[in-house]
C-alpha cells in the first residue's frame, strides 16, 4: 500500500495540483485530505472541485466549518489588528461556493481510521478531540495521552500547524504532512514567509512496515499571483506578500 496525506491546501490550486502531480511517480493507492480544503485562498471553489473529483476522503478541518458558518470578531477570542482581514477573507471565501459545495462539505468527518496492510491509521485535522487542537513536534507525550485515549493507532496523521513532522509516541508514529497550499518559514529575523512550496506525506507499507516520507514540491510562483489577479478575493496583496517577499 502506498498513501497520500495532503492538509492545508487553503484554495490554492496550483499547490495542489504541483502535489498530485508528483504522486503519479509513487504509484499512489490512496489519499486522504486532512481538511482545510478551500477557505482563505484564491480558488476557493476550484481547490474544492478537485478534492470532490479524486472521490478521497476528508477530514473537517476549522476553516472547512467556518465556510458552513462564516466567524464574525465575537467569535475570535483573541482578535489583534489581523483579524478583520482573515474574517473577510472567510466571508468572501464561502460566498464563493454554492449549496452543491456546501453538501460536499457538510460530508467531510471529525475523524478518519483506516486499516490496511495490517497498518492502523487515525487521521484528524487537530486532534481527535477538536480541529483546533495544536498538537507539535515537542508535545509533551501525557498532552498526547489525552488527546489519543481510547484511539490506539499504529500512525497518527493531523495537520492545522501547517508545519511537517514525524515523532515518535509511546510505540506509535505521529506525523504532520504539513500543508500544500500556505506552508511557511519564520526566518531569524522573526518575518514569516510563504515558500511555493507543495508538502505532503506519503506512507508506504512494505513487508508490513511503514515508511513514511515527508516531500516538499516547488511549483510557480506566478501561478498563484496570477490565480490572485484574477480573482476579485479582499487583501489580495496582503495575502500574497508573503509569496513573493
Amino acid at each position: 500500500m502506498t498513501l497520500a496525506i495532503i492538509s492545508d491546501i487553503h484554495g490554492n490550486l496550483s499547490a495542489l495540483d504541483a502535489a498530485l502531480q508528483d504522486m503519479k511517480a509513487f504509484k499512489v493507492d490512496r489519499l486522504i485530505c486532512l481538511g482545510d480544503v478551500a477557505n482563505f485562498g484564491p480558488q476557493p471553489q476550484a481547490s474544492l472541485h478537485r478534492i470532490r473529483e479524486l472521490g478521497c476522503p476528508v477530514v473537517m478541518g476549522n476553516t472547512d466549518a467556518y465556510l458552513l458558518q462564516p466567524r464574525t470578531i465575537k467569535d475570535v477570542s483573541e482578535p489583534d489588528e489581523e483579524t478583520p482581514r482573515f474574517l473577510e477573507l472567510e466571508a468572501w471565501s464561502a460566498e464563493q461556493l454554492d449549496n452543491e459545495d456546501r453538501v460536499f462539505i457538510k460530508t467531510f468527518q471529525p475523524t478518519l481510521r483506516l486499516e490496511d496492510d495490517g497498518i492502523s491509521l487515525l487521521a484528524y485535522h487537530g486532534s481527535p478531540q477538536d480541529y483546533h487542537d495544536i498538537i507539535t513536534a515537542i508535545t509533551p507525550d501525557d498532552v498526547l495521552d489525552t488527546y489519543f485515549e481510547g484511539r490506539d493507532a499504529l500512525i497518527y496523521a493531523g495537520g492545522h500547524t501547517h508545519t511537517q513532522f514525524l515523532r515518535r509516541y509511546h510505540g506509535s508514529r505521529i506525523l504532520n504532512p504539513g500543508s500544500v497550499g500556505l506552508p511557511y518559514l519564520i526566518e531569524k529575523t522573526g518575518k514569516v514567509i510563504n515558500p511555493a512550496v507543495a508538502e505532503y506525506a506519503l506512507l508506504e507499507v512494505i513487508d508490513g512496515e511503514p515508511n513514511i516520507t515527508l516531500r516538499r514540491i516547488p511549483y510557480d510562483v506566478q501561478k498563484v499571483a496570477d490565480a490572485v489577479k484574477v480573482s476579485d478575493m479582499p487583501h489580495a496583496e496582503w495575502w500574497l506578500k508573503g509569496f513573493l517577499d
